[in-house]
């Protein structure tokens, strides 16, 4: 038997486009010899699909475009038959399911089990779960096929291999964090050790809002052994070629290092968000700091120079170096460059608030405001050219609200948004490596938000090792105060990270959504009140 993976990239809502790539991939795996094409999960409607389940006619234009799908299908000569996941609705339930197509006829039906309710997934919301192994034949071999989180948990595989299965095929919507593709190798492996049972596990690739999902298909043999793998961060289409039923070994892609897979997950779903929801470029300010010389490089490594406007907005506490930096980086990449000097619009605003201000001192207020101005600058250039502004902040400054509501938050995606400073600068030496694009002053200056005189993070922040290493274990490890102290950070340290992230949550309420890389990232993963009596609790 040859099989083959489709590892594509499927765009939510877009039923006909999904379909019609569906269809391009059974003729090219056709066309290559195969009998046998697996697609992802939810393939023809997209992944998440989310609240679009709750709306009948979504749902109707999924069965229609099944059965539309089927029939185009069978005009494939000689025929393929071909695994499309999709939601499927019976009476008052809804199921995540997979379809066997084969000869213009859907010849069977598979309704996931282990519906996922954490982290990202709210699946519980949407789908009732089945409960019922699917074995079908194909080509002499017993085909038992899983969806996702079928494959986490032992029952649904042992159920397969009670029915008979001899091979298993997990169809799969798994979004990216650092280190899943090896967590995933486990935990699949623990299932073929449990059933003795070769998988094929087909991934979604793609870019879907906050998610990212990373590809990286693989197969494993009856004895866990890994025989193939596919790219990561890439659309592609593989044959699995069998003996019998265990799978032939072939190319294995290796994985990514960390750097390089976060860099590839941030520039594929900066492309998908953008080319997806039909923006024609994007904007940014370019201050000569690190971060937004990383979004810059990301941008312009996903988009392309020509769809990439960067603005410096120098005001009276912005150091000569900075601009020097930001016009070096601008030339290096080739993109459009502009500068709109704000010191008279600062001055005008101050002028404007001096009645008001006049007996109080200079404080945040006055900084916030080059921020606020920057930002409403930002938004006039994307409301008159239509492109997108991106935010620069980090995960980091986001966590302890060292970030300014309507200033360097404003903007439609904010790409940085769970990378960590550390991270950040890991991440521009990285792309350097691949070719010099970021000043390295840029690099090794420390950082600061030029917003006063002679200004450093480091004079409102613990320095960012330790700011890092709390807020990973705080917000992404869930461990309380004593336990943070433990692992030997300082009181007054862990004390002042925690209070800032607790009081800051309604700023990160409000900022746009961005890239997901962690295993716990400020969106749909952590969801916590912005009224609540915080504290430590025992």
């Amino acid at each position: 038997m040859i099989a083959a993976i489709a590892q594509i990239n499927c765009f939510v809502g877009d039923i006909q486009g999904n379909a019609q790539k569906i269809i391009a991939s059974a003729i090219q795996a056709k066309n290559l010899g195969a009998t046998l094409l697996v697609t992802p999960e939810l393939s023809l409607c997209g992944y998440p699909p989310e609240d679009l389940l709750l709306r009948s006619d979504f749902l109707q234009a999924c069965d229609v475009a099944l059965t539309e799908l089927s029939l185009a299908l069978a005009d494939i000569k000689p025929s393929i038959t071909v695994i499309v996941g999709h939601p499927h609705q019976v009476g008052e339930a809804c199921y995540n399911a997979a379809s066997v197509l084969q000869g213009g006829n859907i010849v069977a039906i598979y309704h996931k089990h282990a519906l996922p309710n954490h982290s990202v997934f709210d699946e519980k919301r949407y789908f009732t779960s089945g409960d019922e192994a699917l074995v079908f034949v194909h080509e002499g071999i017993k085909i038992g096929l899983l969806i996702c989180a079928d494959v986490w948990e032992p029952v649904p595989a042992l159920l397969a291999k009670t029915a008979g299965a001899e091979l298993l095929i997990a169809l799969n919507a798994s979004p990216f964090h650092m280190e899943k593709q090896s967590t995933r190798l486990d935990v699949v492996r623990q299932r073929v050790y449990e059933t003795q049972l070769p998988v094929i596990y087909a991934n979604l690739v793609g870019g879907q809002d906050e998610l990212v999902f990373d590809g990286g298909s693989f197969v494993l043999n009856a004895d866990g052994v890994l025989t193939q793998q596919l790219a990561a961060f890439e659309s592609t289409l593989a044959l699995v070629e069998f003996n019998a039923t265990q799978p032939i070994p072939s190319m294995i892609v290796p994985l990514l290092k960390t750097e390089a897979s976060v860099y590839n997950a941030l520039k594929l779903g900066l492309a998908d968000y953008v080319h997806k929801n039909g923006f024609p470029g994007v904007v940014l300010g370019l201050s000569g700091g690190i971060d937004s010389a990383l979004t810059l490089a990301i941008a312009v490594d996903a988009l392309g120079a020509e769809n990439v406007h960067a603005v410096m907005m120098p005001s009276e506490f912005t150091a000569d170096i900075s601009v020097n930096d930001a016009r070096e980086m601008a030339d290096l990449l080739g993109v459009k460059y502009t500068e709109i000097a704000i010191k008279s619009l600062f001055e005008q605003y101050l002028t404007t608030l001096t009645p008001l201000f006049r007996d109080l001192p200079l404080d945040a207020t006055e900084e916030n405001l080059q921020a606020r101005i920057r930002g409403m600058l930002l938004m006039a250039i994307s409301n008159k050219f239509g492109s997108i502004v991106l935010t620069t902040g980090n995960k980091s400054e986001m966590a302890v609200g060292y970030c300014t509501l309507y200033g360097d938050m404003a903007g439609g995606f904010a790409l940085l948004k769970d990378v960590p400073k550390t991270l950040v600068y890991q991440l521009s030496n990285y792309r350097n490596s691949l070719s010099h694009v970021i000043p390295q002053r840029i690099i090794s200056r420390p950082p600061s938000a030029e917003l006063r005189a002679d200004q450093e993070d480091q004079d409102s922040l613990p320095p960012y090792d330790v700011l890092d290493g709390i807020m990973e274990a705080y917000v992404e490890n869930d461990l309380s105060f004593s336990n943070i102290v433990e692992m030997g950070y300082a009181r007054d340290d862990v004390n002042r990270v925690i209070s800032l992230i607790d009081r800051n949550e309604y700023k990160r309420r409000q900022s746009p959504v961005g890239v997901r890389i962690t295993h716990k990232g400020f969106g749909k993963d952590r969801r916590l009140p912005i009224t609540v009596k915080s504290g430590s609790y025992v």
